[in-house]
């Protein structure tokens, strides 16, 4: 037990060392504001290239998504993410050494050239979050907590980072594994993050990206506004494109749906959802959901 306590320890204040030092040192690594600047930028061809023309530059709970921007970004770390996930990872050390187990890297490649490496980790972590991303659509627990994202009814950059914060927790204990099983060296992972932060933010932009013949392989604005649509087609009752940066595992799963880019399709939740619209609401509502589940 105090390897733990301790590891919660560390795991506050390693965080709060790297928080502080994102905000006041300025530099290329350096993810605060790359986000800032990235949503900037993004916002800006929203404003000077929006795609529904009709929608405000100031669009429906704009502020509540840039609050979760950086509630899920850094500030939920600051309160108990970074702390837990040492736990975490502590612990999963543990089991596996209950069989033996004291080393979880079956493959390395951290000899492999740096390029190579961030492909791999790319590729490797898509996939793992298209994979994710299906369950919180077909496991009924999870799609209450995925309902959150799925609660805007205008779409725009910043919606990509809302979501409850349990998402967090879900996502990266199922990508630890199977990264945890590869043996990187590489030190600029930062690439790959920021790399796929941008492509989200752009999917869910208010923008009009013809991608032409890489629709196939690159997920946009246009098939993802589908992913959020309002009513969803017989065909498919639990959702279809699932891809976050890329588009290929819809079209290789047949998981695909695009049948026209409507920059008027109408987004969020059926109207019978009664969805709450504020931030304790949506972060309380999914418990609530589920353990009435459970009772019933």
């Amino acid at each position: 037990m105090e390897k733990y306590i301790k590891a919660i320890l560390d795991g506050y204040y390693g965080y709060w060392n790297y928080f502080t030092g994102e905000i006041l040192n300025p530099s290329w690594h350096n993810y605060f504001y790359w986000l800032v600047g990235a949503s900037l930028v993004i916002y800006g061809l929203e404003i000077l290239f929006p795609w529904r023309k009709n929608q405000p530059i100031i669009r429906e709970h704009f502020w509540l998504d840039i609050f979760y921007l950086f509630w899920n970004y850094f500030l939920f770390a600051l309160v108990a993410y970074n702390a837990l996930s040492m736990v975490a990872v502590e612990a999963f050390n543990d089991l596996l050494g209950l069989f033996g187990i004291t080393n979880t890297v079956a493959i390395k490649v951290d000899r492999l050239p740096g390029w190579l490496q961030l492909f791999i980790i790319f590729i490797l972590r898509d996939f793992m979050q298209w994979a994710i991303h299906r369950m919180y659509h077909h496991v009924g627990w999870m799609w209450e907590f995925h309902k959150v994202h799925h609660s805007t009814r205008e779409m725009g950059f910043a919606a990509l980072l809302r979501y409850h914060w349990m998402e967090n927790i879900l996502y990266r204990t199922l990508e630890y594994i199977p990264l945890a099983m590869i043996g990187f060296g590489i030190t600029d992972f930062f690439i790959v993050h920021m790399f796929t932060l941008i492509l989200g933010q752009l999917g869910h932009a208010n923008l009009n990206i013809p991608l032409g013949p890489f629709r196939y392989i690159l997920n946009g604005p246009q098939m993802h506004l589908w992913h959020h649509a309002k009513e969803l087609p017989e065909s498919h009752p639990n959702g279809f494109n699932y891809g976050i940066s890329l588009s290929l595992w819809d079209f290789l799963f047949r998981t695909n749906y695009w049948p026209s880019d409507d920059e008027n399709l109408p987004v969020g939740l059926p109207d019978g959802e009664n969805f709450p619209e504020d931030f304790i609401g949506q972060t309380t509502e999914p418990f609530k959901r589920i353990f009435r589940r459970k009772k019933t």
